[in-house]
């Protein structure tokens, strides 16, 4: 992977977004507060603090549901990754007759919204690598689960790991647990895992938390007995911190949960991810807690909650979601082309102007469309990287 001498600085992380009325209502369980604020390393645009603060003007807004459940998408795409193991195998053969020594390697951790497409080469995975030049994707992303260990597990020495969350992932991976007793009924994920080599990673893209929601996995210890690992804060953590022992060179992507809206058994809506609390707090706060670990960590986030990449909202949530939580085939390619600018800066392949200032509006998205910053927009404010795309430095973005 070429050395970059700029350092990836806070610029990425943007705005900041300020949401307010993102606490349970006065008799029910407090929300995890350790670390999380309004000062959240989430990106955010000022249009999102707008919008938001509009939604959460008063505590009343927060909608408690104590049996919120899961869109049973999560089992189908399971079934559909079971059924598609032979199609899986096949597409990884081909890659692996493509990997050279020189390809940029690209690891994808997660629940659903990493597995979904996987049987026609429309993962997440593979519409980013199709994005980065000389890349191969290894997509790991399991539906159904959470980065907390589950409550149910009393095991925690890795050795024992039997969980496919994502500590079980990572210490599989890592070959501390056993991967064929964590893979055990992910037969296809298994044989990705196989392929990879930690030492050789270039990047992690990490994304949970909406399990762990619909589980109602604490946030935090926050003062609990609570294991630190059957935590989302603690596993996100601890599970980086194992990533960066194996692959000391890779750049870790941490993803915040992506923004939903729930409906009732009759379909009708009940609230989006700022206001539906599942007993615990609302997935939107999941997701700040994901820029607490950022802050902590050191590692580049990359928000899907609030309104900084895309307009991902109640407006426009029915053109990216297939049931208001999972992305649709449109949904994941509009990610896909902002998720690709990261390595593709870090590549050489682009300026930072392209990572930075990309914004989709859903409506108007083309799947086919290559994002461009105008290049007399780029001459008054990115000189240097002007210059350098003048000269055909970059491979994707020719002199203009």
């Amino acid at each position: 992977m070429k050395k970059i001498t700029k350092i990836f600085t806070a610029a990425f992380m943007a705005s900041v977004i300020t949401l307010t009325g993102c606490s349970l209502h006065k008799d029910d369980p407090k929300p995890a507060t350790e670390n999380v604020s309004e000062d959240s390393s989430a990106e955010a645009s000022s249009e999102a603090s707008s919008d938001s603060a509009s939604e959460q003007s008063s505590e009343d807004n927060i909608i408690v549901i104590e049996d919120l459940i899961e869109p049973i998408i999560e089992e189908l795409e399971a079934a559909a990754g079971d059924a598609s193991s032979a199609a899986s195998s096949s597409q990884e053969n081909k890659e692996e007759e493509q990997k050279v020594e020189d390809k940029v390697e690209m690891v994808f951790i997660g629940d659903s919204q990493m597995a979904n497409g996987r049987s026609d080469g429309t993962d997440l995975a593979s519409l980013i690598s199709a994005r980065v030049p000389n890349s191969v994707a290894y997509n790991l992303g399991i539906g159904g689960t959470t980065a907390a260990l589950e409550a149910t597990t009393s095991e925690l020495t890795p050795e024992k790991f039997t969980s496919n969350c994502f500590m079980g992932i990572v210490y599989a991976l890592e070959g501390r647990a056993d991967r064929t007793q964590v893979l055990s009924k992910n037969p296809e994920v298994l044989s990705v895992m196989e392929k990879i080599d930690p030492a050789k990673v270039d990047y992690y893209f990490v994304e949970y938390g909406a399990n762990d929601f619909f589980n109602k996995v604490p946030l935090d210890v926050n003062g609990t007995d609570v294991d630190y690992v059957k935590t989302f804060f603690g596993a996100l953590n601890t599970g980086i911190d194992e990533l960066r022992k194996i692959s000391p060179n890779a750049k870790i992507v941490l993803m915040t949960p992506f923004y939903g809206i729930y409906k009732d058994g009759s379909g009708n809506f009940i609230g989006d991810s700022y206001v539906v609390s599942n007993g615990i707090d609302t997935l939107a706060n999941y997701a700040r807690k994901v820029g607490n670990v950022v802050e902590i960590e050191g590692v580049i986030d990359f928000d899907c909650m609030f309104i900084s990449k895309c307009d991902l909202y109640l407006d426009t949530y029915e053109e990216y979601l297939m049931d208001g939580t999972h992305l649709s085939l449109k949904g994941r390619q509009v990610f896909a082309r902002l998720l690709a600018h990261i390595p593709n800066w870090f590549e050489g392949n682009e300026p930072y102007a392209y990572m930075e200032t990309d914004f989709i509006k859903i409506a108007e998205f083309n799947p086919d469309e290559y994002y461009r910053y105008p290049a007399d927009m780029m001459h008054e404010y990115y000189p240097d990287e002007y210059e350098k795309m003048q000269n055909g430095e970059y491979l994707l973005a020719p002199p203009q």
